[in-house]
């Protein structure tokens, strides 16, 4: 059907995980149905939008992979049409220049309860609009709300939706100083953008209708609406910082791969039709079917976003991982040989969430601990632990084939013909050798980090310890 589709951020702030998730979507419908992506800039608000907020949005979507056809769009520079569609309502009389003062909309608020606009220009003689040009009254633009019942529209995700025209008033359409406001703005740009399908979060439902009858009054065509539904925290309430969730640049800051974070937030709000959950993202826009996507809000949760990304970075090749690694730290793995690295690579990436991570637990391959953690050192560490560390280390020197397969053997054996457990040998060596207690296969270790590693370190532990 190839439709045409668009993001389209305010650059008041960095890429969010609500934002990114909405141009992902966008992103898959797109390209599932041979459609086109693109972007628009929503910086009208000339106060609080920043160049560098969309520089960082972009970079954070070409970051992600969602690349966009076609140029940029800035609202910013469409003012010219914006205006010609404001005097085109104008023109057919589906808008009026509302002379209301906010004293007079206040006392009528106060007087009936009511927050609706009640009309008070919307029929008025051209000799009252006239006398109030005359004397410069400011005004605002109203569209007149069509006096038929309703105005229904298909969601592809909510089903039919009905709203009752009583319910809406006439809402401004431009501003006392002449600038348009959103509704006006995304109906015009849609449209010149020729946007078949607008799909955007579940706040803008509310929306929705008044920009149907926008459509309608402009008589242009009226694309199809999808909302997507609200990311929540914990607990249940709208997701912010305070849940853990962070910006698109701070992902990759500290070392989150794109595919990845793709890959979740995918999973936010949408059922590919399998048990399965780790994808590329190639097979999530082969699956990615719009009707899938939940009525119900999505939670964000850390720790799965974590173990998606762990089972991420354990599929990928060695080669991919240490290459992005010097991306981020061109001086890890500096001192060591290619191989070497490859191997820590190896043997951590399972253990690992994100690079950073990675980075941050490998320093023992190719750093000897000086300091030991106090509270291991007292559950490891006990009287008898020197004599059989030195042991150990006696059977250590005269061992030839220093092979993980073969330490292992060696040292199971130690274990059994001295009825010693686990914890009274491999943890003291675990803990000499990587200055923690925690860690893959220390046979594995040692094989890789070497014999005179292995022994430096060991009498070092014993000289401290």
């Amino acid at each position: 059907m190839n439709p045409r589709v668009r993001f389209a951020p305010s650059p008041t702030g960095n890429l969010h995980i609500g934002g990114a998730r909405t141009a992902l979507f966008n992103y898959l419908f797109a390209k599932h149905n041979n459609g086109q992506f693109l972007v628009r800039i929503e910086d009208t608000d000339l106060e609080r939008s920043k160049q560098e907020y969309t520089d960082q949005i972009c970079e954070s979507m070409i970051w992600l992979g969602l690349d966009w056809e076609e140029e940029l769009v800035y609202q910013s520079k469409r003012t010219q049409s914006y205006q010609n569609a404001i005097e085109l309502l104008l023109s057919n009389g589906s808008a009026y220049k509302c002379f209301s003062t906010k004293e007079e909309i206040e006392k009528h608020r106060s007087e009936t309860g009511s927050f609706s606009y009640p009309g008070f220009w919307r029929d008025r003689d051209q000799a009252d609009i006239d006398k109030a040009l005359e004397i410069e009254s400011p005004f605002t633009i109203r569209l007149k709300i069509p006096n038929e019942k309703n105005t229904s529209y298909h969601d592809m995700i909510y089903g039919e939706i009905t709203i009752e025209n009583s319910e809406l008033d006439d809402f401004i359409i431009a501003r006392s100083d002449g600038s348009p406001v959103y509704n006006l703005t995304n109906v015009v740009d849609d449209s010149d953008m020729g946007i078949t399908h607008v799909i955007r979060g579940e706040d803008h439902i509310s929306n929705t209708p008044k920009q149907i009858l926008m459509y309608k009054a402009l008589d242009l065509n009226v694309p199809k609406f999808a909302h997507l539904p609200m990311i929540l925290g914990q607990d249940k309430k709208r997701l912010s910082k305070r849940h853990g969730a962070m910006g698109v640049q701070t992902y990759r800051d500290d070392g989150f791969q794109p595919e990845a974070l793709l890959n979740y937030l995918s999973l936010l709000g949408w059922n590919p039709g399998t048990e399965e959950e780790i994808m590329s993202f190639d097979e999530i826009i082969q699956k990615f079917d719009l009707t899938m996507v939940h009525k119900k809000s999505a939670v964000f949760d850390e720790k799965k976003l974590n173990w998606i990304s762990g089972q991420h970075l354990s599929q990928q090749s060695n080669h991919t991982i240490f290459s992005n690694i010097k991306v981020i730290n061109a001086n890890w793995g500096k001192s060591e040989s290619q191989d070497f690295c490859l191997g820590v690579i190896e043997l951590m990436k399972s253990r690992s969430k994100s690079l950073v991570e990675l980075i941050e637990q490998s320093d023992y391959y190719f750093n000897d601990p000086i300091d030991f953690d106090e509270k291991s050192v007292r559950k490891t560490w006990k009287n008898e632990t020197g004599i059989i560390v030195e042991t150990v280390q006696s059977i250590l020197e005269k061992h030839e084939n220093w092979t993980t397969e073969s330490l292992e053997e060696t040292l199971k054996t130690f274990m059994a013909e001295n009825d010693l457990g686990f914890g009274k040998v491999m943890n003291p060596i675990r803990l000499a050798l990587c200055g923690t207690v925690n860690g893959p296969s220390l046979f594995s270790i040692m094989s890789l980090i070497g014999q005179d590693t292995c022994f430096r370190r060991i009498s070092h532990a014993l000289g401290t310890l």
